[in-house]
């Protein structure tokens, strides 16, 4: 079944604001795996406008399910990961000034760039995913430079399904996941995915080994608690599970 990882990151905003430690980064983390989390995602940026690299060294020590740290494989970044050797890293190809992450890599373009850092990673053994639009050249040449999975960029999906068009928007994402099946990669997705578009999409798009979502789940958590909305998620991953089969 999918894998539900939570962003952390909106906590460490949160946090940031206001100065000090609250709310306290390792406790929300530690509480989201409690309330059923299966995973903990954080992406730093060289600003360290919320989550801190010293946080990435903090969390490391303390998350018993799968960390996944994603980011822009910038030499600081790349130590980083292979310092604290999280489950998983994930590729960005975020501008340092990014508000949020809106595009996935054009794989051909950072052929042997990608080759190399991924090699690094894995030695240090660390597993891999790149972020991918549905392009499925690009596709096959994650494959090609050694990537162990891909996280598809949901962003349009999700634009979609506010306006009714979630049936066809969801095909590429679909077509996508099995030539990625086909070529030897597991499938992530990430991005605008929330408790209303989850179901339909984790439905539609197999093999999906993993969801990652921040933003969405933790305004929920405002309203409906953090335990009660780690629930909801987990609860619209076993519906489409449950659908496909």
């Amino acid at each position: 079944m999918t894998k539900l990882s939570v962003n952390i990151n909106k906590v460490a905003t949160l946090r940031n604001a206001r100065g000090g430690n609250v709310p306290n980064v390792l406790k929300v983390a530690l509480d989201c795996e409690r309330f059923g989390a299966q995973g903990i995602t954080v992406h730093p940026r060289p600003d360290e406008r919320h989550i801190r690299y010293n946080d990435v060294r903090e969390l490391a020590k303390v998350v018993s399910t799968e960390f996944n740290i994603e980011g822009n494989p910038i030499r600081p970044f790349i130590d980083l990961v292979c310092e604290v050797r999280p489950t998983q890293v994930t590729l960005v190809p975020d501008a340092p000034d990014a508000l949020t992450s809106d595009a996935g890599w054009d794989v051909r373009s950072h052929e042997a760039f990608l080759r190399e850092v991924i090699q690094e990673f894995q030695q240090h053994g660390v597993r891999v995913s790149i972020f991918v639009d549905t392009n499925l050249e690009n596709i096959e040449a994650a494959a090609k430079v050694g990537a162990n999975r891909i996280e598809l960029y949901t962003e349009p999906y999700a634009s979609a399904f506010e306006q009714g068009f979630e049936e066809r928007t969801v095909i590429p994402f679909a077509t996508a996941a099995k030539k990625a099946d086909e070529v030897g990669l597991e499938v992530n997705a990430g991005h605008d995915l929330n408790r209303f578009n989850l179901s339909f999409f984790a439905e539609k798009v197999k093999p999906l080994s993993e969801v990652s979502i921040g933003h969405a789940l933790i305004s929920d958590a405002l309203y409906l608690g953090l335990e009660e909305t780690i629930r909801q998620y987990r609860h619209a991953l076993e519906i489409a599970e449950k659908s496909h089969v």
